[in-house]
């Protein structure tokens, strides 16, 4: 079995695609952001960076959203397959 990388959802570099392996968040924001579609195996595509750096715009199922740097920190992500 391979080693599989895994990193977080900031240090997906814009224009780059990865797979949720999984959310390190608790309540209310985990919940909204599965309600997203962040959910283990959804494919996330970064898009683009504010100009300051926070937030951030990803393809997530068909729709843009834009996260802070705080919260996409807790999302894992690996390679895709």
């Amino acid at each position: 079995m391979e080693d599989t990388k895994f990193f977080a959802l900031t240090d997906l570099p814009e224009g780059g695609q990865a797979r949720v392996h999984a959310l390190h968040l608790s309540g209310g924001m985990r919940r909204r952001l599965q309600d997203l579609g962040l959910v283990t195996g959804t494919r996330v595509t970064c898009l683009q960076r504010a100009a300051a750096g926070d937030p951030t715009a990803y393809l997530i199922r068909g729709a843009v959203i834009a996260l802070r740097a705080d919260d996409a920190a807790q999302v894992e992500l690996g390679v895709l397959a």
